[in-house]
């Protein structure tokens, strides 16, 4: 682990790019739902910043679309300022785009793909810490960063127990 005094600067701005996709692997294996509105309050004390700015990166279907109500996820998804497309290129272009505007950047995903990105914000000055799980991290990736956590072992994400949908019981059949 890392020293915290001297690794992070006082009154440090935080930008999280959440990779949607890594992060629903972890929730699927936790059997557990992430509390996404505790991010805040989480990165404000353990980085000691000011300032933290969350993008949430999910291909999020289109509205009417689905035969059951997504205004909730429309609402949450716009308050995380989501992205949608190729979310790997779009958080490279987001962390690359904002870099004067953060501190450390913080990077849910364990995909090696990311390398790149890593190792260019952290030449440029900038701490960048992943956070991911053992199961879907790949070994470059946890180690090019200033630091690497697990989602598992972080109580503070944790919520409500994950439910799958079910199928509608009363479904009208055409014959």
């Amino acid at each position: 682990m890392f020293n915290r005094e001297k690794e992070i600067k006082k009154e440090a701005v935080v930008y999280v790019f959440i990779d949607a996709s890594n992060v629903w692997n972890a929730i699927k294996s936790m059997r557990k739902l992430i509390e996404y509105k505790n991010f805040k309050e989480y990165f404000k004390k353990y980085f000691d910043a000011n300032k933290v700015e969350i993008f949430y990166y999910d291909a999020f279907p289109k509205e009417g679309t689905r035969d059951y109500d997504l205004g909730g996820k429309h609402r949450f998804f716009t308050y995380l300022k989501k992205g949608q497309g190729n979310m790997d290129v779009e958080i490279t272009i987001d962390a690359i785009h904002n870099m004067q505007e953060y501190d450390i950047a913080v990077l849910f995903s364990g995909d090696a793909d990311f390398l790149a990105l890593v190792s260019y914000l952290r030449n440029s000055g900038k701490k960048v810490y992943i956070f991911s799980t053992e199961k879907n991290v790949s070994k470059e990736l946890k180690t090019g960063g200033n630091g690497y956590f697990d989602l598992k072992n972080i109580c503070e994400f944790w919520g409500k127990n994950l439910e799958y949908r079910t199928e509608c019981q009363n479904k009208t059949t055409l014959n």
